[in-house]
């Protein structure tokens, strides 16, 4: 193996520009996350936890930024964790916030059906931000059905100054009715920036402990008598709503009335169509005399909302005569373009009405792992083992993407253990089968996963992949980093004493770029009988700090075009200009090679070496 010295460069970690600085009334620019977070702290919160997942991540991320004296923010294994601590603050007093994204929500679920029935002490809001059109997500769920499962309130902003605002009108709702609330974002507003106008922090009094173990212990007989009092909640939140001012009329031609909500409010507003606007504040429960009287107003209904209809829904049920999906997708991010073509598709705008400018086709351009990644070594020995690989959900997901191809398998966070022992149920032993997942993934749901792989005596190998961090969400950290969200510094998992004492027997760390190394322990691991953990131990190139070592290139004249280096499927090795026995010789872009060393190692003609000047 080739020794390299690594030089770690530092970037500076810069506050964001919303923080308590800002004066009351200043106008600043901020994204949907940061909006919340902000209303969140206007608000009095006074605990907020998360678990990182796009698009979501920024919330606490932003809260971090406010003084520790105003709010305790963490990161929390998973969501249910998170949304556990958020309750537990909420009935012991104090105003109480958990994040996560829409798939976060399926975790947390347990937790939320049961608060549901026993309401909140102080203010309790579960920030959840969607993902249509599935940008970094494994599916674009709509997290309102869970909302009315729940039957709890839900609330949509349609740009950053409504996230704030109702951020802020959560909390209030929250306590005035004694439930829990949703506040739904997407994609597109957690991540656009728009200008705000700030306000003050106002933090309401602590409220003192109430001893009722009637309303918040949910055994069978108390959660009986609880149920009949959130439809009675229920009903008095759907008054409230109908008689408040939430819902804006913006009052336009009679022929056509469109009912709208959240971020498809802001894509109505952009194709302006001649027609009546309801805006609503949110989906659930519905102003049902309002949506009345409006549909009363104009000859047709329409309803413009992303994903499902659940607000189409809704006024059919109520018996109104109302238009939607058959004209805008319930798959997909919605947009200006997508609304205009829907509103052509039912004679609202004529045909040609403001053509897009957008007819560009992008270069395809497929998500790659970085340059000197270091899960890259773990799915070369997967492929050269011809095992059958359960993947995760993180980073290491593209290794389903050529040249590397290794994973076969992905469903949902900490999934990849229970699926790989249950495929190790179906075979005769002849074809390894390996689970891969991330150090953060694992503390998320994995542990669970492999207790019940050693219980059951799976006959299967794990690869923890130990990169000190959450890397897919952008490096936060985690109970195996040593730090907190604010970068105190904390206890750190040990993943192999875990592991052991989970009841592991055959456990290995290994260094990833060493790759003999990382080759021998897989083959040894998959020959065991039973459970055997391969821990690949190197921190991400990008998080915490940018690794940055002496770059390689290839010498063209020693190159055979074997190709072995390309796959690696790293971004930095490319196809050069020379030939050999009609096959392309490869290069290196000295300036993304980050000198990681595992092409070096797979090498047959020893062409690869330091950049000419560079030291070893």
């Amino acid at each position: 193996m080739t020794d390299i010295n690594v030089k770690i460069e530092v970037e500076p970690v810069n506050s964001a520009p919303h923080g308590p600085s800002e004066e009351p009334g200043q106008i600043v620019g901020v994204t949907g996350n940061e909006a919340i977070a902000r209303g969140a702290w206007e608000a009095g919160v006074r605990v907020a936890a998360a678990y990182p997942g796009t698009p979501s991540t920024e919330i606490l991320e932003s809260l971090a930024t406010y003084p520790v004296d105003d709010l305790h923010a963490q990161w929390s294994p998973n969501e249910k964790v998170a949304l556990d601590v958020a309750i537990g603050a909420s009935l012991g007093g104090v105003r109480a916030l958990a994040a996560m994204k829409h798939v976060g929500l399926n975790v947390a679920a347990d937790a939320l059906m049961s608060q549901s029935y026993i309401g909140v002490n102080a203010g309790l809001v579960l920030a959840v931000c969607d993902d249509p059109g599935i940008h970094s997500s494994q599916n674009e769920q709509d997290s309102r059905y869970f909302a009315r499962f729940a039957q709890i309130p839900v609330l949509e902003p349609s740009d950053a100054q409504e996230a704030l605002q109702l951020t802020k009108l959560a909390f209030e709702l929250s306590e005035r009715f004694d439930t829990p609330v949703m506040l739904r974002s997407t994609t597109r507003l957690s991540h656009t920036r728009s200008p705000v106008t700030v306000g003050p922090r106002v933090e309401p009094p602590r409220r003192p402990y109430r001893d009722d173990p009637a309303k918040q212990v949910m055994i069978p007989a108390y959660a009986r008598t609880r149920h009949p009092l959130v439809l009675e909640r229920e009903a008095k939140v759907a008054a409230w709503v109908d008689a408040g001012e939430l819902s804006i009329l913006e009052a336009g031609a009679s022929s056509i009335g469109i009912v709208t909500v959240g971020m498809a409010y802001s894509y109505v507003k952009e194709v302006a169509p001649p027609a009546s606007i309801l805006k609503l504040a949110g989906s659930y429960p519905l102003p049902e005399r309002t949506l009345r009287s409006f549909a009363a107003s104009v000859d047709r209904l329409m309803v413009v909302e992303e994903l499902e209809p659940v607000v189409e829904t809704a006024l059919r049920a109520m018996g109104l005569a109302t238009e939607g999906k058959e004209y805008f997708d319930r798959t997909g991010e919605l947009s200006a373009e997508g609304v205009r073509a829907g509103l052509v598709k039912a004679n609202v705008l004529p045909a040609g009405n403001r053509p897009s400018t957008h007819a560009l086709t992008p270069m395809p351009r497929p998500p790659v792992l970085c340059a000197g990644c270091p899960h890259m070594s773990t799915f070369m020995a997967m492929r050269a083992l011809e095992a059958r690989v359960a993947g995760d959900i993180g980073c290491y997901t593209l290794s389903v993407i050529e040249p590397v191809r290794a994973t076969d398998i992905c469903v949902s966070m900490g999934s990849s253990i229970g699926i790989a022992a249950g495929m190790a149920r179906t075979t005769d032993g002849s074809v390894p089968i390996v689970a891969t997942i991330g150090d953060s993934t694992f503390l998320h749901a994995g542990v669970p996963a492999l207790m019940d792989a050693v219980y059951n005596r799976s006959n299967i190998t794990v690869a923890l992949l130990d990169n000190h961090t959450t890397a897919m969400t952008g490096g936060q950290e985690h109970p195996g980093t040593g730090r907190t969200l604010r970068g105190e510094a904390t206890h750190r998992i040990d993943f192999e004493q875990l592991v052991r004492a989970l009841g592991v027997e055959w456990v290995k760390v290994v260094d990833s770029y060493d790759v003999p190394a990382l080759y021998q322990a897989y083959r040894e691991a998959t020959q065991f009988d039973g459970v055997a953990v391969v821990i690949s131990n190197r921190p991400c190139v990008l998080d915490p700090v940018k690794i940055k070592g002496p770059p390689f290139e290839v010498h063209a004249e020693g190159c055979t075009a074997c190709q072995a280096c390309m796959n690696l499927g790293c971004p930095s090795i490319t196809w050069g200009d020379g030939w050999y026995e009609g096959r392309h010789k490869v290069r290196i872009d000295a300036i993304s090679c980050v000198g990681c060393t595992l092409c070096v190692q797979v090498c047959p003609t020893d062409c690869i070496r330091l950049v000419a000047g560079q030291d070893a």
